[in-house]
Order: structure tokens, then C-alpha cells, then sequence
């Protein structure tokens, strides 16, 4: 074996090296950036748009039809009814860009029974024993749960 042999074999077993390295340290990375980003919001059955049900046209006056079309009486239009709040209970505000899971009790393990979007009212009713879980009834409707404590901000 020559001189210039041994430096080709030693060229390419660190060529070969450096490759194995290079291509390890790629892969590292991509996975390294598939699992450091968020997962997508999740949607709640609350947040989906609702379909809005399609105007039915109505028909044209024919010349057959003598009869006087007669207008609708307008209805004296209501006041918007405020709901009382039960004693001690408010409303919140969440504060928590990703939402909130409603449980069926105060602690993570409990059975998950909806969710809370970010920005959405709910009614604070009351504060577990250790004061680290809140039981809330949403704003807009009579579904109740329990969220965590500290990811609300009280609203007047």
C-alpha cells in the first residue's frame, strides 16, 4: 500500500463521517422543530358557525287573488332581560389565549364536558375548597363546569 492509498482511505472515512454526522444532525432538527411548535386551536362545538336557516320567497300577487294584502302589526319590541346572578357569583372573562376545558369536578382528571374559547363570558358561581378550580355556567347558555383557577379576569 502507498502513501497516496492510505490518504485516499483516510479522505473518505472522514468524508464518510462527516456525512453520517451532517445527516444525523439534519434529522435531529426537523424533528426538533415538528415537536417544538404549538398544535393547532382546538375548535369548540361552541365556536363552529351556526347555519343560518334561508329566507322563503314569497309568492307574487296574482291577478286572480282580489283579496287585500294586509300589512304585518309591528310587536312593541321587549326590553333585553338581565339575568340575576345568584348570591356571590359574577362574570368573568377568559383570560387564556388557548381556551379552557369545562369538567364535570374540580381537578384534571375529571371527565371533560365542553370547552370555553378565549374571550368568551362565562358566569364565575363558585371556588373549590383549595381555591385552585372554579365552577362556571356559561354566559350565553346553562351548560355549567368546573375550569382552573387564575386563567379569568372579572368584567362589571
Amino acid at each position: 500500500m502507498s502513501l497516496s492509498g492510505i490518504a485516499k482511505f483516510f479522505i473518505g472515512f472522514v468524508v464518510g463521517i462527516l456525512l453520517l454526522a451532517g445527516a444525523g444532525v439534519a434529522t435531529g432538527f426537523y424533528f426538533f422543530t415538528k415537536l417544538s411548535s404549538n398544535p393547532p386551536k382546538p375548535i369548540f362545538a361552541e365556536e363552529r358557525p351556526k347555519a343560518s336557516p334561508t329566507p322563503k320567497k314569497a309568492n307574487a300577487p296574482t291577478a286572480s287573488n282580489s283579496q287585500p294584502t294586509s300589512q304585518p302589526t309591528p310587536t312593541p319590541s321587549k326590553p333585553p332581560v338581565t339575568e340575576e346572578l345568584p348570591p356571590g357569583a359574577y362574570k368573568a372573562r377568559v383570560t387564556w389565549s388557548e381556551g379552557l376545558s369545562l369538567r364535570d369536578a374540580p381537578g384534571s382528571e375529571a371527565n371533560r364536558v365542553g370547552g370555553v374559547a378565549f374571550n368568551q363570558e362565562v358566569i364565575v358561581l363558585k371556588e373549590s375548597d383549595d381555591r385552585r378550580w372554579q365552577q362556571v355556567r356559561l354566559a350565553e347558555g346553562t351548560q355549567e363546569g368546573w375550569i382552573k383557577a387564575g386563567n379569568i379576569e372579572r368584567v362589571n
